[in-house]
């Protein structure tokens, strides 16, 4: 298993969280879920094949912006 932190810009609210959980927990091999719209991220526990780029795709598709960094 491996731990994913994704910084998420929009998330204002707890069904802003809940849309963000639901949407990731869609993913294959994506294990649990913990959105924070206070702090602006996004906790993924996932199986190893799982990518960062898979879980931000999904995240944008729903209308939130993933912050990059550099």
């Amino acid at each position: 298993m491996k731990e994913t932190i994704i910084k998420v810009k929009g998330m204002v609210c707890n069904g802003c969280e809940n849309r963000v959980q639901n949407a990731l927990k869609t993913i294959n091999g994506v294990e649990q879920v913990v959105a924070d719209h206070n702090k602006g991220i996004v906790t993924v526990t996932s199986k190893e094949e799982v990518t960062k780029n898979v879980m931000e795709e999904k995240i944008e598709d729903i209308g939130f912006e993933v912050v990059k960094e550099d």
